[in-house]
């Protein structure tokens, strides 16, 4: 049965003819349909309108097999891993018995003690449940309680087998040589170093440089351990590396599909290519998360496991919506884990190896993006490693962070519920102060992409009255309606309050609503025919009436007009300079 025999065989050309047609009749002129509908990431990758077979880059090998770019083994499905960060044995017990299979424990101060790590896992079958440990300076000490809790339960065959990752480091003297060596003696399902890839990511890097500099990691770990007594292919056993997933699906299954292609890069030339399947555990973004209206990150994460899933890693944490605001509840707990299990379970995920393999588009972003991670990772080498390099890496990651910075406060990097339909009457989730979490120094510092916007938003909260700004509608409702949304929007980005004239031409009239409200900032909003009628006189009237600014939702040049509003201006600086004009400082 032939399915598309009904059809007319299309070309690229054909597609290129009907759409530069379409892009003609819109405005737009270009050399090509491609160039005008492309866009370019950060890393400088390409996204093109359109794939076809023409782009496949190459053959990307079987699942479980060099180069891995289609998993690093032949088998579907993923470890649904929880983050603990206060010793709460009830806690962890009510996780591990509604779908959770494995504990990612943060250990030490302002956590859970390494003291109480024994009463935390007390009745948590060992040989089960991995455990995956973050203790920074404390990781010898952690590690060595968890030693001690399997050793205790020698007899117990629930103390018998350890597995998961300690989370040391060979390089940051966290004791990640002798950890190793021991996991690798005594305990073949016990990992002990982690290449934590999410601190690069959090202070504001893109795909490529989380990429890149978790190579670099690796392989300094892997200098590290090959010169403490272990081969390259224990060594390589030895490590798990850590990525961000985010709400962009198709970047992130790229990202971590690219980066198993680059690992076993690393493994080719070492010499062991068929130890080079790299284990993932994929966590999804905290900078992509949203203190306000947090309601939104439960479809970011759900998007992050999504693709997390599909782009092959062997376990996933999806971070609780509220995890931005201080410690989750239980609440916010079960509806993470419940989104992998609705992924895993009712959705099928689990059971396709690779879903994206052989998509032309992601196959090609695959290449692409591990091209430009690898120039990333060779520029970190040249400069003599990851450690050395750490000045230059913080300098291309500061500039990737303020394109992205400039993106976000244009409202081209839009953030549902802040920056785009915000509700300003949204009553706040509070939750109780996390527990201190220790970045890389010499990064910039980990920051939220919604930062700047909530932090207007609760200068707004702060004051007395909320501040207002005044929409001079021009006209009849169905002329000014969309503008003065638009503009309503954009103020309320900011957390402040609108007050509308409603329908009317007279400047007079729109004067007097406007000293009624007591605002010193009025925008006019109303379509190009009655701003060419009206505008000045408006304007004119709201300057006697105490107008401080005058805002224009549109473009245009009117007298008695400061500045225009419109789709990619500077929104942050829009909102800064109308907080110091209705003088809200503090």
């Amino acid at each position: 049965m032939e399915l598309a025999a009904g059809f007319a065989s299309t070309s690229r050309d054909d597609w290129r003819a009907l759409a530069a047609e379409v892009l003609r009749r819109s405005g737009v002129e270009t050399g090509s349909p491609e160039q005008a509908l492309s866009r370019t990431t950060y890393d400088g990758v390409t996204i093109a309108p359109l794939y076809d077979a023409g782009d496949l880059p190459g053959d990307p090998g079987l699942p479980g097999a060099a180069p891995f770019v289609r998993g690093s083994r032949a088998a579907a499905g993923w470890d649904v891993r929880q983050r603990h960060a206060v010793a709460d044995p009830e806690a962890v017990l009510d996780d591990l018995e509604n779908g959770v299979t494995s504990l990612w424990l943060v250990v030490g101060d302002g956590a859970i003690p390494v003291g109480e790590l024994g009463a935390v896992l007390k009745d948590v079958y060992l040989d089960l449940a991995p455990i995956v440990l973050e203790a920074g300076e404390q990781t010898r000490e952690a590690a060595q309680a968890l030693f001690a809790l399997a050793e205790a339960r020698a007899g117990d065959a629930s103390g018998a087998v350890l597995k998961g990752n300690l989370g040391a480091s060979a390089v940051r003297g966290t004791g990640g040589v002798e950890l190793a060596l021991r996991c690798a003696a005594g305990f073949p399902g016990l990992r002990a170093v982690t290449v934590d890839a999410t601190p690069y990511h959090d202070a504001g890097g893109s795909d490529a440089e989380e990429l890149g500099c978790s190579i670099a990691q690796g392989v300094a770990e892997l200098r590290a351990l090959t010169a403490g007594g272990l081969s390259v292919a224990r060594a390589l056993g030895q490590l798990e590396f850590r990525y961000a997933a985010t709400a962009d699906q198709f970047a992130t299954i790229a990202k971590l599909r690219a980066a198993r292609r680059l690992w076993a890069r690393v493994a080719e030339v070492c010499g062991a290519p068929e130890a080079g399947g790299q284990r993932q555990h994929a966590v999804t973004s905290s900078a992509m998360m949203t203190a306000r209206d947090p309601w939104v990150n439960l479809l970011r994460t759900t998007v992050a496991c999504f693709a997390a899933g599909v782009g092959g890693a062997r376990a996933v944490t999806v971070q609780p919506f509220d995890a931005c605001l201080g410690l989750p509840d239980a609440f916010s707990r079960r509806i993470a884990r419940n989104t992998q299990s609705l992924l895993l379970e009712e959705s099928g995920l689990g059971r396709v190896i690779d879903p994206a393999g052989g998509s032309w588009y992601v196959e090609r972003r695959t290449a692409d993006l591990a091209a430009a991670a690898w120039a990333c990772f060779q520029e970190i080498e040249a400069a003599g490693g990851i450690t050395e390099a750490g000045t230059q890496v913080a300098g291309r990651i500061a500039a990737t962070r303020a394109r992205r910075d400039d993106d976000i406060a244009h409202r081209r990097f839009p953030l549902t519920g802040v920056s785009e339909f915000p509700d300003v009457h949204e009553k706040p989730v509070r939750r109780p102060a996390p527990p201190y979490r220790p970045r890389d120094e010499g990064l910039p510092p980990a920051a939220r992409y919604a930062e700047p916007f909530e932090r207007l938003r609760d200068l707004a909260d702060a004051q007395p009255e909320r501040p207002e700004v005044f929409l001079a509608t021009i006209g009849p409702l169905a002329a000014y309606t969309a503008r003065a949304a638009f503009a309503a929007n954009l103020f309320q980005a900011g957390g402040l309050a609108i007050e509308a004239a409603g329908p009317g031409a007279d400047p007079e009239q729109i004067a007097t609503a406007f000293a009624v409200s007591g605002s010193p900032v009025a925008c006019l909003c109303s379509s190009d025919k009655l701003y060419a009628q009206h505008a000045s006189a408006v304007a004119a009237a709201l300057r006697k009436a105490g107008a401080r600014k005058v805002w224009l939702a549109g473009k245009g040049e009117y007298e008695g007009v400061d500045g225009n509003l419109y789709a990619g201006c500077d929104t942050l600086a829009v909102l800064r300079e109308t907080f110091d004009d209705l003088e809200v400082t503090r």
